[in-house]
């Protein structure tokens, strides 16, 4: 090992102990506290050698922001795997507010503190010199203001143009790793699942993933934000709530049961209706073929026919005939004798 690499790994592991004091002091007493001095007294070294590292304690936040915005996209890793877009969402959404409530006092400072540690945190390295620019631009469109307005819309447009461009680029890349843009990347999982939603006729054709990731993401923030602020917030479980505002966005999954059975129910109906008609119109037939071949009785009663006898009654008809046959007869005289 040369004596340069040996000086880069010693620089390199005392930055690492800055920001770990850092990170420590602003976990435990929060960012307001953090100061290079007490940053020095961590680690025992004078504070002049902290400014061999870090310009200022601005440039030590935008380096936990990022390194804190970098573990909030560690937990989404595991959910981009989800196949449903709608629960991939909810998945991204969970683990969002998880985060939040497990490590607040870097949410604040990411997210709660500075637009420009945000954008530290959104846009690396690159967003956090960009972040200076802006206040230096801001700072000279403040002089420029009073002395020339139009030198300072010039410089307003030169700064929306400048965002436009940035914004263009990464656009045109969607496949940016957490190195190159971790804002975009956290954007860019939910426009993705967003889009699925759209494609599958499940949002609406003119919905914007932009727009909509956007939105999403401030529901989030705001579930966060009034939750470390606000005592009172939520008067339900904290996941209950976090459950009804992603059930707001996304519905409420049916199961799988549920859904075959509402899928099934109208072919049900439909057989069961026609299985109705059908048997209506075969009822006459059906009557037709089974009547017998000979008047029934109550077709000869509206005839005025007399009716035709039962089969069973040939039968007893031949028995009486037989009966009367063997009845012996009464001789003339008894019967005139008889006779009144």
């Amino acid at each position: 090992m040369g004596i340069a690499e040996r000086k880069n790994r010693q620089k390199q592991a005392l930055r690492e102990r800055i920001l770990d004091a850092a990170r420590r002091i602003v976990m435990r007493e929060g960012f307001a506290a953090l100061s290079m001095r007490k940053i020095a007294d961590a680690i025992e070294y004078s504070p002049a050698t902290l400014y061999l590292h870090f310009a200022s304690r601005d440039e030590i936040a935008h380096a936990l922001c990022a390194e804190g915005y970098a573990q909030l996209l560690e937990t989404f890793v595991p959910l981009t795997g989800v196949a449903d877009p709608a629960e991939r969402l909810k998945g991204l959404g969970r683990a969002y507010v998880a985060f939040g409530v497990a490590h607040p006092q870097t949410y604040r400072l990411i997210f709660m503190e500075d637009p420009s540690y945000t954008g530290a945190a959104l846009g690396g390295a690159g967003a956090a010199a960009a972040a200076g620019k802006g206040k230096a631009l801001a700072n000279d469109e403040a002089v420029l203001t009073a002395s020339d307005p139009v030198a300072a819309g010039a410089t307003a447009s030169v700064t929306v143009a400048t965002s436009t461009a940035e914004a263009g680029e990464a656009a045109d890349n969607p496949e940016l790793t957490v190195t190159d843009d971790p804002g975009a990347t956290a954007l860019h999982l939910m426009n993705t699942a967003i889009e699925e939603l759209k494609a599958a006729g499940r949002l609406p054709a003119s919905t914007d993933p932009a727009v909509w990731a956007e939105a999403f993401w401030a529901t989030l923030h705001g579930v966060v934000a009034l939750h470390l602020t606000c005592p009172v917030f939520p008067t339900a479980p904290l996941d209950t709530v976090v459950g009804v505002a992603l059930d707001a966005w996304l519905g409420t999954p049916q199961p799988a049961e549920q859904v075959d059975q509402e899928t099934a129910q109208p072919r049900r109906v439909a057989g069961t209706a026609g299985d109705r008609k059908k048997t209506h119109a075969e009822a006459p037939a059906d009557s037709q073929s089974a009547a017998p071949a000979e008047p029934t009785q109550a077709a000869e009663l509206a005839s005025g026919s007399s009716p035709s006898p039962a089969p069973s009654s040939d039968k007893s008809a031949k028995a009486s005939s037989k009966a009367s046959a063997k009845k012996p007869r009464t001789p003339a005289s008894k019967r005139k004798a008889a006779t009144p």
